[in-house]
């Protein structure tokens, strides 16, 4: 048994970290776990998410590894009087697990189990069909099961799930949590192979306590990551094995000015999103590269080019000329219209810093020829008088530690009378520099545009 990042001589070792952990969400703590989890990429692993909470954990596992993701549908067979402590579990195949010494203790009787056990598997089938539909689970024989949660405190959900996969012929299960108590650990031992754990504090008082931001996972949260991660061995979680074809071009802006640009194009492209730069970037900002590289990867086309002419770019004050920036943007989007490749896609529109008030103003400028507008560490407030004209879903996306731009985004935000919504991304400043910000900004925008492009392209 492992435990930690430390690989332990003794089967029966703990080894528990001097300096405690805490993980600012889940999925923080999901790229945390992926590091002790790496040894495992040889053996092909599938990475198996305990619901709710488990998934967006595993969800980044899954992605660093390389490997397929899913999950073993388990429902806690709560007390009565606190649904939030686990007298039981039951699991897909009719497994059930029950503490039975808690029974007595608890004065719960045979019936009144019988009860609380039947309403668990009654919730257990209604979120397996919402998570798998008609669709059966995922085949575990002969394989290495990788079994994550976002923490370990009874350990009843994961000994039912263990026993569930056990069942279904899975060949060796490791058990990977990021915070566990430590005599629930003991409890595994014969149940799973190995144990893989970040933290193994003395007391665990609750999984949540170890977290700054353990706000309960929906259910659409956990759709989207399980059409993500199914993907497969050998394409990273979310991406969709399409060729992209990138050209440059000459981009009509408007009033005679052309400007270049970089046309991607997959194939079969979902739609396309045109990028504004702020700040004096240009079609060449790393930062927008690599958010358009993700966009590739899921299917969907980008344009990226310069707002500006190199001549314009000389005086700084044409930075900050929001109106002329988005007459440039709504004049691109027009010449996408004009090219046979984009003509019928559905429009989507991705701002940064003074280019976010671009997107925003062309926006309201195109009405329902925009599907979807995202923001990254924007500056909507410098569009302030038009942004009760927006038709268009809006995501505004700030780095937690952006304080002056994500009170500016709050302001901003109450300006708006489209469906919206603000994201921020813990431990971030304004450029997304830190490890995983970048990624975690293109995920949000995937989701966001997927799910708003489609609706865009249905409605036309």
């Amino acid at each position: 048994m492992r435990t930690g990042a430390v690989n332990s001589a003794s089967e029966d070792r703990f080894d528990v970290p001097h300096e405690e952990l805490r993980f600012a969400d889940r999925h923080d703590a999901g790229r945390r776990l992926a590091s002790i989890c790496e040894p495992l990429r040889s053996q092909r692993p599938i990475v198996i998410a305990i619901p709710r909470g488990g998934v967006p954990v595993a969800a980044e596992v899954a992605r660093a590894l390389a490997a397929p993701l899913d999950v073993i549908v388990v429902r806690k067979v709560g007390a009565p009087w606190q649904p939030e402590y686990a007298i039981g579990a039951v699991a897909e195949g009719g497994v059930r697990i029950i503490a039975r010494d808690d029974l007595s203790l608890l004065g719960i009787s045979p019936r009144e189990l019988e009860g609380l056990v039947a309403a668990a598997e009654r919730e257990l089938e209604e979120r397996r069909e919402r998570y798998r539909g008609r669709g059966g689970p995922p085949e575990v024989r002969g394989r290495t099961v990788l079994l994550v949660d976002d923490g370990l405190a009874t350990g009843r959900t994961a000994r039912a799930a263990a026993h569930a996969l056990r069942e279904r012929g899975a060949a060796r299960i490791v058990l990977a949590v990021p915070v566990a108590a430590a005599q629930s650990l003991g409890e595994m031992e014969g149940v799973v192979d190995e144990i893989l754990a970040l933290q193994v504090p003395e007391q665990l008082l609750a999984v949540g306590f170890w977290y700054d931001d353990f706000s309960p996972t929906g259910d659409d949260e956990v759709a989207a990551l399980l059409r993500d991660g199914r993907a497969g061995p050998g394409v990273e979680a979310g991406e969709r094995t399409t060729d992209a074809t990138a050209r440059e071009r000459n981009v009509d802006a408007g009033a005679g000015v052309r400007v270049p640009g970089t046309l991607t194009l997959p194939r079969d492209a979902l739609g396309i999103v045109a990028f504004a730069h702020g700040s004096g970037s240009s079609r060449m900002s790393p930062r927008n590269r690599q958010v358009a590289e993700a966009l590739h990867r899921q299917g969907f086309a980008t344009l990226l080019f310069d707002l500006l002419t190199a001549d314009e770019e000389l005086d700084r004050a044409n930075v900050f000329d929001i109106p002329l920036l988005a007459a440039r943007l709504v004049a691109a989007t027009a010449w996408l219209g004009r090219q046979p490749e984009t003509a019928e896609l559905p429009l989507g529109l991705f701002g940064a810093s003074t280019g976010a008030a671009a997107a925003l103003i062309a926006a309201a400028d195109l009405g329902p020829r925009i599907g979807a507008v995202v923001s990254r560490g924007g500056r909507p407030d410098l569009a302030a008088e038009r942004l009760g004209e927006v038709t268009a879903p809006t995501l505004l996306i700030v780095g937690g530690h952006d304080i002056e731009v994500l009170e500016l985004n709050r302001r901003a935000q109450r300006r708006l009378r489209c469906e919206n919504d603000l994201e921020v991304v813990p431990g971030a400043t304004h450029l997304f520099e830190e490890p995983g910000a970048l990624e975690t900004v293109s995920a949000l925008a995937i989701d966001w545009f997927r799910g708003h492009l489609r609706l865009a392209a249905a409605g036309s």
